[in-house]
């Protein structure tokens, strides 16, 4: 990608490197020292920020210990496990550096990527994103329709593009980072805030490599509250929905009731008893609650935003380095 980009800025006065890590102990020497090794001759100065989010293992030690040996990196230990939104969002906020690189701490983000995205930014651009190729055959049919369901939804309206199987893994200009830091709101969906910003971006593939250690612990609960969290932050979608099913239902209705007065006063037949009244009524009571439920999903944000509370709470913070 160096040859093919005009590379217009110098190498970053400081690159820092976010890295949430939950439960990362064992992954967590083999990812910083691989990605340590590859980045610092791409920039005068680097630092890693390790962000243990509230961790059950000796993650926080662990990273102590390489702030030790010598390893340009800085730790901020949670209070308690707050997300990795939250967690992503503690460390953009600590990050000093020129240009700021997301990425996971198992390992499975290539860092030959990471290099090409420091080209795009040295080339002009200043959010390089990654897009996961390969994923969608894996994954099963109800997912992929469940994926395509969410991004048709989250485009509907929406002023900004949501790139799709695009994640976390970005690197992001310094303006990029302080425009972040303007966004106030506390329930957050990463990925849609990195495209909200907007700025001159770039995408860049990536096929994911294996975990240096350990499994996921990201299921598929976990995304559907995400999603749902994304959908409720960023898109009026569902609110539309909501409006455009009780305008249909209230016209079936006044049709289904203009067609029983009319079989009664021109065909004569008898009135339906008690079964079709049983069975309008359960429509009707189906579709306020789903209307409701979906009413009070964007309450429930609405709730979380005016308590004010603060996104996390850190219990240790390693001073910048040197």
């Amino acid at each position: 990608m160096t040859d093919a980009l005009a590379l217009t800025r110098p190498p970053p006065a400081l690159l820092s490197v976010v890295l949430p890590a939950y439960n990362e102990a064992a992954s967590l020497p083999t990812v910083v020292a691989d990605i340590a090794t590859a980045l610092a001759p791409r920039a005068q100065r680097l630092e890693l920020i390790v962000v243990d989010d509230g961790s059950r293992d000796a993650t926080a030690q662990v990273a102590l210990d390489l702030r030790a040996a010598g390893w340009p990196l800085r730790l901020i230990r949670l209070s308690r496990n707050f997300g990795k939104e939250a967690a992503l969002t503690a460390g953009l906020d600590a990050a000093e550096g020129d240009v700021v690189l997301c990425m996971d701490g198992d390992g499975q983000q290539p860092l030959a990527t990471a290099l090409q995205m420091l080209d795009g930014w040295q080339a002009g651009d200043e959010v390089v994103y990654g897009v996961q190729t390969g994923r969608r055959a894996s994954q099963s049919w109800r997912r992929r329709a469940f994926t395509a369901v969410f991004y048709r939804l989250m485009r509907s309206g929406a002023r900004f593009e949501l790139p799709p199987d695009a994640g976390d893994f970005r690197l992001l200009d310094r303006r990029a980072v302080l425009a972040l830091r303007q966004l106030p709101e506390r329930t957050r969906y990463m990925t849609g805030l990195f495209a909200w910003v907007g700025f001159r971006t770039r995408g860049v593939t990536f096929e994911p490599a294996a975990r240096v250690a350990g499994e996921s612990r990201f299921c598929f609960t976990q995304l559907a509250g995400l999603a749902l969290t994304g959908l409720t932050a960023f898109s009026k979608a569902p609110l539309r929905a909501v409006s455009v099913l009780g305008v249909l239902v209230s016209g079936l209705s006044l049709l289904f009731g203009l067609w029983i007065v009319a079989e009664k006063l021109f065909l004569g037949n008898p009135i339906s008893g008690f079964a079709t009244l049983a069975a309008s009524i359960t429509f009707l009571a189906g579709v306020q609650l789903l209307c409701l439920g979906i009413t009070a999903e964007y309450l429930g944000q609405v709730f979380d935003e005016v308590k004010g509370r603060p996104l996390y709470l850190a219990d240790e913070l390693t001073p910048p380095l040197p």
